[in-house]
């Protein structure tokens, strides 16, 4: 069977993260995530997208531990953040909460925190962390397997990248005419990078698809521990 026989199991209803995934080529199904959101204080942003990164995955491992053929895929969760003078910001609660984050945006650099966690469907949750150091894919992207006791492939690889965004300059008018379009409603940071928010982006340092929510470059390095590369051919060859 072709190492690329098996889908990948995305954990999230985005229509972002399912665009992108469908930029693979590899056979994939959705299974929503709806773990719970809220983390314990004090984790730094990097911990935050990780841990409810892997939440995400393993909500759904629990449930298609029924659905037979989905085993053997890979379960993908993600999730990002907007951080700004280390003050996280998360989706906006309403229009107003809208407007007071990109007010503060606006004319100046905030950072972009994506998580990625790709997890084996049907393996036994129970893994332990390599004991390897954490693998670096460019100055700014890392990741770290966990391997289950009686294989050498790993069971769960978790990781996250930081990408840095300048804003220009924007009015009160253009905020609010933004906000009233809705597309920032649903969004970490309240705007989106790959709609109308992108014409107030003056520069990214980074990953632009981390911006959008799912590092794909990441996210291919982790796959290729699984042995699934959408350069595969049938055979196994690259």
């Amino acid at each position: 069977m072709s190492p690329n026989a098996h889908p990948l199991i995305l954990a999230s209803s985005s229509p972002r993260r399912q665009e992108l995934i469908r930029t693979l080529g590899l056979p994939y199904v959705i299974r929503v995530s709806d773990a719970d959101e809220t983390v314990e204080p004090g984790l730094s942003p990097a911990q935050i997208v990780e841990t409810l990164a892997l939440r995400k995955a393993e909500t759904v491992h629990e449930l298609i531990r029924k659905e037979r053929d989905l085993q053997g895929g890979v379960i993908i969760g993600s999730d990002t953040v907007v951080v700004l003078d280390g003050e996280v910001l998360g989706k906006p609660r309403d229009r107003e909460d809208a407007f007071m984050t990109l007010t503060r945006l606006q004319g100046s650099t905030h950072e972009v925190f994506s998580g990625v966690a790709c997890l084996a469907a049907g393996e036994p949750e129970q893994a332990q962390e390599s004991a390897a150091a954490a693998r670096s894919v460019g100055p700014s992207m890392s990741y770290r397997l966990r391997h289950g006791a009686e294989t050498e492939k790993p069971s769960a690889a978790v990781g996250h990248s930081v990408s840095k965004v300048t804003f220009r300059p924007m009015s009160p008018d253009e905020i609010r005419a933004y906000i009233a379009t809705g597309e920032p409603m649903d969004k970490a940071g309240s705007y989106g990078v790959q709609g109308l928010g992108s014409l107030f982006v003056e520069r990214i340092d980074g990953d632009f698809y981390s911006v959008m929510g799912l590092p794909m470059n990441l996210l291919y390095s982790m796959l290729l521990e699984f042995g699934i590369s959408p350069f595969r051919q049938p055979e196994g060859r690259v």
